[in-house]
């Protein structure tokens, strides 16, 4: 078994001061918001687990389907020697791709990229022993900031599943697939998973599950803020929202105050006010048309779209040439 390695790129001090700069932008901004980058403290992960088994929450089951039936394809079209993930988390649906990748008998390595070096160690070590010839190199850091440090020297794909693009606003996304265009070289691929514009009464359940776990991930974020900057939030003070914004076509996630109250954020030097009904945006998903995320490729550098969708087209698969 080749051992695994992980490159740290994004340090612990690091990452508490991104938390603060991004803490302080969006308690102060009006209206206020967070980004949805810091719902992920290992309580908020073993939530979102939770959430993707859940009956509501079709996109996790849904990508997964069509990676089973797609990947081989995949692994035809692009012979990958090295396969980067971004988000990788617990690499569970990938396993579908480097099962096909390993089938076909071109690729070498995996690279999966997560902000918890917790997580992606023990991720690596699993993959590793399940793929005892892969070269499994992880890299920890925050995936809109990583790019230049990818592998070269060989043909690379990177994946990009889960739908985490809908968490960037346009702008966001423009500049990210542009850079992701601009550390590829002509001819390797990008695998873009996201979720597609469908039903409100489908898609708000998704974000607003029955058994009310989603409310409790929503609402971990404040425990975060309380745990690494002694904030002192009460989340019984506040409650769990899901929306469908059908100008943006996106769902928004937020916490509203269910009554005024001043909350106290030391590590900042902050004190925050929400009056009665005053919400928090804490994410965004936004959901896709076929038509407009593949222009969206096409203006950032990418061509030779091949897309899957699922038999009630909720969720795409999309594999993208750089050209």
């Amino acid at each position: 078994m080749n051992e695994p390695t992980v490159e740290v790129h994004l340090a612990p001090q690091q990452l508490d001061e991104n938390l603060r700069v991004d803490a302080r932008l969006g308690l102060t901004a009006i209206p206020k918001w967070l980004p949805p980058k810091w719902f992920y403290d290992a309580k908020g992960s073993e939530l979102f687990e939770e959430i993707t088994r859940l009956p509501e929450y079709y996109p996790t089951r849904t990508e997964r389907e069509l990676l089973r039936v797609s990947a081989a394809h995949i692994a035809e079209a692009t012979s990958a020697q090295i396969l980067v993930e971004l988000g990788s988390g617990s690499s569970e649906k990938t396993r579908l791709l480097l099962g096909a990748l390993a089938e076909h008998g071109t690729l070498e390595r995996y690279v999966p990229q997560d902000v918890s070096e917790a997580a992606l160690t023990s991720a690596a070590h699993q993959l590793a022993r399940e793929f005892p010839t892969l070269a499994v190199h992880g890299i920890v850091s925050d995936f809109t900031d990583t790019l230049h440090n990818l592998p070269r020297g060989g043909r690379r794909m990177i994946a990009f599943l889960g739908g985490t693009l809908g968490n960037l606003v346009p702008e966001e996304r423009a500049e990210f697939l542009a850079s992701v265009a601009e550390v590829l070289e002509e001819g390797e691929q990008l695998l873009l998973g996201v979720g597609l514009v469908t039903d409100p009464a489908v898609l708000v359940p998704a974000y607003d599950d029955a058994a009310g776990v989603t409310a409790r991930f929503n609402l971990n974020v404040l425990s975060v803020l309380n745990e690494r900057l002694g904030a002192d939030f009460d989340l019984d003070l506040f409650r769990h929202v899901a929306v469908w914004d059908e100008r943006n076509e996106w769902i928004e996630m937020r916490v509203e105050a269910v009554e005024p109250m001043a909350v106290h954020v030391p590590a900042l030097g902050l004190d925050v006010t929400f009056a009665a009904g005053e919400q928090m945006r804490t994410e965004i998903s936004a959901k896709f048309r076929v038509e407009g995320i593949c222009k969206e490729l096409a203006a950032a550098g990418f061509g030779s779209d091949r897309v899957w969708t699922d038999p009630l087209e909720r969720f795409a698969l999309i594999l993208a040439d750089r050209v």
